[in-house]
């Protein structure tokens, strides 16, 4: 039963020993404390900053001892708490037999005794250069970098935030693991801002030492001399002993202390403790030490004076130490060139996958200059970040697959407000702009002009101006549309990844969609991929034409079973994905239909022009894209007809949409997409299959000359 009661006792002081030792220090400031009761806090009090500077030592990474600021904090309201009681019992001690002050403490007389012995002025030398010491060298440099650290790392947070982001957008970081880092850069800053503001509860500890020691030395004079009778020489031995020894003990504390701030702020932020880290520097060269023992020896016998004595046995020990180290070098050496021989044999037996080795092109990237950097920084909102997340949740459910994460960095070599958009590594889009600007657009309802200056925007290739943020609302109230940097490049990325979204879509993907079609529908990817005998290379073909052409394929079940169905009959994925385009024809007429009447105005290509075209057809052996192999007169008489047509659907301002019949659709496409990329070319097949849905008018006929 007392077993169990001291057992309760201790685990109680155990879980609560930060407020107990907050209670002791109160009571030792306020109370007056018995002789042995102060002893046994001095003593607790050395061996808490040894068992500190032991941590310390034992820490891999400064931050990883997150509460060492609290515990300097502690650690030195405590010390301040004996040094007021230990200078009470000082100055209220009485005189007892021999003339001696009784009731003293015997930490301080053994402190005492040990420094200044029987010659008070030698030991109050040594306690001087202690404090000057402490003050000058291990205070003073603790806390310069405790401050310097602090300030760097501070600067350095949004760089390696930065960098965090990137690696998360590109793949390289799970959501899990980025909070994890995100977490340790936090910490780091805490830590050293922490350890900025404790270092100056160190240096100001050692400051009050040295008054409190005045204190103690100056009041024990004037007590020794008025109260106990004490002539002045003896009053001076007396107090000066004890002022020394009470200094020692609190000064020695507070030195550990400060050392063992310095050791910490002064470490790398590897993950290796600082003593492995020590032997590991100092034995990596056996032949600094057989050096060092020679040089001593050699001293030995030139300076004699029985200096030998000492130089010759400590230089040899010396050349033994470093004789030690490089046999044990050379083992290493030769354990190392084994194995590596030995992983020779197995690569050539066993070759290694080079795969792993290998970097890879990132997807999707964008590349800012450092004037962009505040867009990204989460310290001022991070407005792209934000943009570029839901830039690619759109745009997944826009085109119908995943598109690839994108990876934002700064670039050096671009112009400070230059930002480049790559896919592969190869530039898909280059822009300028403007932080602090707004670029306005004239959509046709400015009602004044507004001088600025010009640009184009990058998405549309659009005239704009750019003007100052403090002039949005006059701009607006001009009938312009304004636009900030943000928003101009999400635009910009967001239209790039329309255009190339073929190029984003590659095996993986493919197998991505199948893998997700197959959970539910295991009967059509049978069929598809058992009975129809498609490869992925050819789903993924036809995928890419639709996306070429900026067709959804979220209809995933569809478009499989529309493959599966004619796959016996379409030789080329070309004529496949007519088929699918065809299965899709309501989505695709709908995605060009007027929104308010449902009608889809569109150029009728002539008969006489269809037949030109088919005529010139060229399908090549491989089965890679057809295209209209026209002669110079034809291509001409074509082009020609395309562009007046086209000029008058632009007076119209209408969206150029032409209408052919299936059989030439592709080859009027391939015709157009270099010159005319924004003409939309449908099937009358398509039109048929949107049925009673859309309403098609019919705006122009594209005809040649001779069918004038």
């Amino acid at each position: 039963m007392a077993n169990e009661k001291r057992g309760n006792v201790l685990n109680f002081i155990q879980q609560n020993a930060v407020a107990v030792a907050a209670l002791v220090g109160v009571f030792l400031v306020i109370l007056p404390m018995p002789q042995l009761l102060i002893d046994f806090c001095m003593i607790l009090n050395i061996a808490v900053s040894v068992i500190i500077l032991l941590v310390v030592v034992s820490t891999p990474r400064a931050s990883d001892f997150e509460t060492f600021p609290r515990v300097v904090l502690f650690a030195t309201i405590f010390s301040v708490a004996i040094n007021i009681s230990s200078t009470r019992l000082i100055l209220s001690g009485t005189m007892g037999a021999g003339h001696r002050l009784a009731n003293q403490s015997f930490m301080v007389q053994a402190f005492a005794n040990i420094i200044a012995g029987s010659d008070i002025v030698i030991g109050f030398i040594v306690f001087v250069i202690l404090i000057i010491f402490q003050i000058l060298v291990v205070t003073k440099g603790a806390s310069r970098v405790s401050e310097v650290a602090a300030r760097f790392s501070l600067d350095s947070m949004n760089q390696k935030l930065f960098d965090i982001d990137n690696r998360l957008n590109s793949g390289a970081l799970s959501p899990d693991e980025a909070e994890i880092e995100k977490a340790k850069i936090r910490r780091e800053i805490d830590f050293y801002s922490a350890m900025d503001g404790s270092s100056k509860f160190v240096s100001g500890n050692v400051k009050f030492g040295v008054v409190v020691t005045i204190v103690n030395l100056v009041g024990g004079l004037i007590i020794g001399v008025i109260r106990n009778s004490m002539g002045f020489g003896e009053a001076v031995s007396t107090y000066s002993i004890l002022t020394i020894g009470d200094g020692l003990t609190s000064q020695i504390p507070s030195l550990i202390i400060s050392f063992a701030t310095g050791v910490l702020v002064t470490g790398t932020k590897s993950d290796e403790p600082f003593d492995q880290k020590l032997i590991k520097n100092f034995t990596r060269d056996g032949q600094i030490y057989q050096l060092v023992g020679i040089g001593l020896a050699l001293s030995g016998f030139a300076l004699r004076n029985n200096t030998q004595v000492l130089l010759i046995p400590i230089g040899l020990l010396f050349f033994w130490m470093g004789l030690s180290i490089s046999r044990q070098k050379t083992k290493e050496a030769v354990a190392a060139k084994q194995q590596a021989e030995e992983a020779k044999k197995s690569e050539q037996t066993n070759p290694i996958d080079d795969s792993k080795t290998l970097e890879m092109l990132d997807p999707l990237s964008l590349e800012i200059g450092y004037a962009l950097i505040p867009l990204v920084n989460k310290e001022k909102g991070a407005e792209l970040l934000e943009r570029i997340t839901r830039i690619r949740t759109e745009a997944r459910l826009d085109m119908g697959f995943n598109i690839p994460k994108i990876r934002i960095q700064d670039n050096m070599t671009l112009d400070p407000n230059d930002y480049s958009f790559k896919i592969q590594g190869i530039e898909a889009g280059h822009a300028n702009i403007r932080l602090g600007y707004l670029m306005c657009m004239d959509t046709g309802a400015v009602i004044n002009k507004i001088e600025g200056e010009h640009t184009k925007d990058p998405a549309f290739g659009m005239d704009a101006i750019w003007l100052p943020e403090d002039r949005r609302q006059e701009a607006e109230n001009a009938g312009y549309v304004v636009v900030d940097p943000p928003t101009i490049i999400s635009t910009h990325i967001t239209e790039i990844i329309r255009s190339h979204a073929a190029e984003m879509l590659d095996r993986q993907a493919v197998s991505n969609i199948i893998e997700k079609v197959k959970e539910k529908n295991p009967v059509l990817i049978n069929e598809v991929l058992d009975v129809a005998k498609l490869s992925y290379g050819m789903i993924e073909r036809v995928l890419q034409n639709l996306l070429e052409e900026k067709v959804s394929i979220r209809n995933y079940v569809k478009i499989l079973e529309t493959m599966a169905n004619y796959a016996s009959v379409c030789r080329t994925s070309w004529e496949l994905t007519e088929k699918v385009r065809e299965a899709l024809g309501l989505q695709i007429c709908m995605q060009y239909a007027d929104p308010a009447d449902k009608k889809l105005r569109v150029m009728r290509l002539s008969e006489p022009l269809s037949e030109l075209i088919a005529s010139h057809a060229y399908l090549p052996p491989d089965g890679s894209k057809p295209y209209p192999a026209f002669d110079p007169v034809d291509r001409r008489k074509w082009i020609r007809a395309i562009s007046d047509s086209l000029s008058k659907v632009s007076n119209m301002g209408l969206m150029p949409i032409i209408l052919c019949v299936r059989d030439v659709r592709q080859l009027v496409r391939a015709s157009l997409e270099r010159e005319q990329p924004g003409v939309v070319v449908l099937s009358d097949m398509e039109i048929l299959a949107a049925g009673k849905n859309v309403d098609t008018e019919i705006i122009a006929e594209i005809r040649s000359e001779d069918e004038v």
